[in-house]
């Protein structure tokens, strides 16, 4: 049977009749055909890992421990539906604890998720109506504003530029699309800059809303990974909880990324249809994960070794890249390290000129056999992970030893 009349099913959302036909391919998916690439032309190399934006390590054996004991009781084996007490009593503890949000009540307050990318696949149901804005910054995690527009709702993008501290300007918008915007979605620290929010801006975020009448929503899911200072929460700031939602995870801050396990917490109303709509997405993540998942939020210490481990390793990648040229700084918190992409390199005999931040990327496959994730979104930038593979901190020195090795007869030109 021809398969034509599946090709006339197709959803507009995906493309319609020509799903499938479209020769674009999506970035990431270059840089695994570039990694295969390399390999094949170098035999037994080892490619240096740069663009995992994952943890490298297993959840501590305590967490995994945690879950071994639950996963054997007979009441966590149903249907978790929207969750029981544990994990939102626990995160209403947390947010008070680490992040210095007192009162949220953990029975209105506060719902699991199961990771925060189906907790923002599922929110723009609960808002978003065909013409409406949402606003979304870029360069960014773009699942929200995805779904948005399978609603039928635009977004607005903001770059995020080291001019402005990869803040947003809010003050850019449009008035006519302010008018009929229905949520900004922020995420700090910054997925891919790195970038660390400050309580003015939060303050100033929540006033903006509060005037325009929008909902926030803080994908936080790097937030507890911080090298100085306190955790920041936006449902701190003054006003925030009238207006926000705010997104933790357990994937980064416990290495509990395949468990796929966090909450969302804020404003009632907002929690209460996020959790409706919920009911009508899934059935809730298993009650061992999500009771693995608490114990872990009531361990701030296993956060603080992992967050300990990032900051020894971004120091020094801040270390070797600076002597390579590139204008390296080290953020305040996340595993990301965000730069200026160079604009040529040159070494004996030859020099290559790059038009885009993807073109050094795929260069540095191709030639040295490292891995970086490039964005031109806002600008030629590369992002560096230091979740590397490495066992300890002599594997670190060595990775980080190799990367200097690698990119020594090289000079940049930014």
């Amino acid at each position: 049977m021809s398969d034509t009349f599946l090709q006339n099913l197709f959803a507009a959302r995906i493309g319609g009749k020509n799903y499938g036909k479209s020769a674009a391919i999506y970035k990431f998916e270059k840089i695994k055909r570039a990694k295969r690439a390399a390999l094949a032309a170098h035999p037994g190399a080892e490619i240096l890992d740069l663009g995992v934006g994952e943890p490298d390590e297993m959840a501590f054996p305590e967490v995994v421990a945690k879950l071994a004991e639950e996963a054997r009781k007979p009441e966590n084996r149903g249907y978790a539906d929207n969750g029981d007490e544990v994990l939102k009593q626990a995160a209403a503890r947390y947010l008070d604890k680490v992040f210095g949000v007192p009162g949220i009540n953990p029975e209105t307050e506060v719902v699991h998720s199961i990771g925060s990318k189906a907790a923002l696949s599922i929110l723009p149901a609960a808002l978003v109506d065909p013409g409406d804005y949402v606003l979304m910054t870029t360069p960014g995690y773009p699942v929200f504003g995805t779904h948005a527009a399978y609603y039928g709702g635009l977004v607005h993008q903001l770059p995020l530029r080291a001019s402005n501290g990869f803040l947003p300007d809010l003050d850019s918008i449009p008035p006519e699309i302010l008018r009929r915007c229905k949520a900004l979605v922020l995420n700090y620290p910054n997925n891919p800059t790195g970038a660390s929010a400050t309580p003015e801006f939060f303050a100033s975020v929540a006033a903006f809303a509060v005037k325009n009448q929008i909902v926030v929503i803080h994908d936080a899911a790097y937030a507890a990974l911080v090298f100085e200072g306190k955790p920041l929460s936006f449902l701190a700031a003054p006003g925030a909880r009238e207006i926000g939602l705010e997104l933790h995870s357990a994937s980064k801050s416990l290495n509990m990324t395949g468990w796929r396990c966090g909450f969302v917490a804020g404003n009632e109303r907002l929690v209460r249809a996020y959790a409706d709509l919920k009911d009508h997405t899934d059935s809730g993540q298993f009650l061992a994960i999500q009771h693995a998942a608490a114990y872990g939020f009531d361990h701030r210490e296993i956060t603080e070794k992992i967050a300990a481990k990032y900051s020894r390793r971004m120091t020094g990648l801040v270390e070797v890249l600076k002597l390579s040229g590139f204008a390296a700084a080290k953020p305040k918190g996340s595993f990301f390290l965000y730069v200026t992409a160079p604009k040529a390199a040159a070494g004996k005999g030859w020099r290559r000129t790059f038009d885009t931040a993807e073109d050094v990327s795929q260069w540095l496959i191709t030639e040295k056999l490292i891995s970086t994730v490039p964005w031109d979104d806002a600008g030629a930038c590369l992002r560096f992970s230091v979740t590397f593979a490495a066992k300890d901190a002599a594997g670190e020195q060595r990775v980080l030893s190799e990367i200097r090795a690698r990119l020594s007869d090289v000079a940049f030109e930014f």
